[in-house]
Parts: C-alpha cells; structure tokens; sequence
C-alpha cells in the first residue's frame, strides 16, 4: 500500500484516483478510502505534493457521490438482498441502520460516514426507508466534507512529524487510518450490540403485557 501510494502522488492520475477511490467506498466496503486519504496527506505534509487542498476537495467530492449512489441502491433495490449486507455482520448492522434511522436520523447519517462498512450500511437504509433526498444530501455534503477534513487532519500530523521522510510519513498516515477505521469500527459495534439488546427488551416487555396484581 505504501509503495501504491508514493507511485500514486507522483503521477497526474492522483487526484482522479482519490475521486474514484473515495466513491467506491461510498458502496463497496473492501476499499476504506481513509487509508488513501490519510497517506496521500501525510505524504503531501511531508513533500508538498500532492496539493493538499486540491486533495481534500477530490476526497470530499468522491465521498459525497459514493454515498449518493449507495442511497440510491437502497431505493431500488431490496437492500436486504444486497451481498455484502444480506448475512452475518452486515445483516445485524443494517437492521441497526433501519432502527436508529427511525429515530436519530441525522446524527446517524453523518456519525456513519466516518465507520467503514457501516457508512455503505446507514446510506442503503436511508435510502430504502425513503429518507428525504433533499435533506439526505444535505447530510451527506456535511458529512462528506467533515471527513475528508478529518482524515487530512490526520494525515497532515504525520506527515509533519516526518518531513522530509515520505516513506515514513506514508506509513505512519496509512497505518493511523486503519487504526482509526478500527477503533470507530469497535465503537460501533458495541453500540450495535447494545442498542439490540434494548431494542430486545423492549420487545418483550412489549409482548409481555401489563403485569397483573401482586396478591395481598
């Protein structure tokens, strides 16, 4: 991956690659564009190049598309059916999407942009369960934008730390991007396993009636 993203700055085709990178994401999890962003950053604080604004904006723009195709998936197709979300781990993630999407819709939109796998799951769902377009993509710019400020913000400190040092400052960017993608990944997780098990005892509180009368 280092190697991939040293040859990557040094050619015109960077600031595209970011784009499409940043877009796939938005709907096929295997590709976390925060590894790229976060390296290309460090490697634009440590060298000077890539432009790290012209950087940002490629990012920001290509998240902000990637998530306005997955939102459109979901409203044409059964996302349910949808490999990566139909089995498993991305099935209880998109039940927990549909659920907190009822309830807390906006600061789920933009928390989900910044958890890979999770963001393709919350964008889907949005768009199945028909959440407005309008104010979607709203949500998505802001979210968008929030992230690929975070993400350079990232790359940026390490890529300072070794100026002068391109290779170290790739490493180090590419490595506190997955570390990040992890660490958000857990957090979310146990917040999905957490908001199940309420979700479950409401349910059978729900199913269970009103209690009867204790007996004198």
């Amino acid at each position: 991956m280092e190697a991939w993203l040293l040859a990557l700055a040094e050619s015109p085709l960077v600031y595209p690659g970011m784009f499409v990178f940043a877009l796939i994401d938005g709907f096929f999890p295997p590709m976390p564009s925060e590894v790229a962003a976060v390296g290309l950053a460090a490697l634009a604080a440590s060298t000077g190049a890539p432009n790290l604004a012209l950087l940002l904006l490629v990012a920001a723009a290509g998240a902000f598309v990637g998530d306005l195709v997955a939102y459109a998936i979901g409203r044409r197709i059964d996302v349910h059916r949808f490999p990566l979300l139909r089995r498993g781990r991305g099935r209880r993630m998109l039940e927990w999407a549909e659920r907190s999407l009822r309830h807390r819709g906006r600061s789920f939109i933009l928390a989900g942009r910044f958890v890979p796998v999770a963001r393709v799951a919350v964008n889907m769902a949005a768009g199945a369960l028909g959440y407005p377009r309008r104010g979607y993509a709203v949500l998505a710019a802001i979210g968008s934008t929030t992230w690929a400020l975070y993400s350079a913000a990232i790359g940026v400190g390490a890529g300072a730390w070794f100026t002068g040092h391109p290779v170290g400052a790739v490493v180090v960017g590419v490595v506190a991007g997955l570390v990040i993608g992890v660490v958000l990944d857990l957090v979310f997780t146990r917040l999905e396993g957490r908001r199940s098990a309420e979700a479950l005892a409401e349910e059978a509180e729900h199913d269970a009636g009103p209690r009867p009368p204790l007996e004198p």
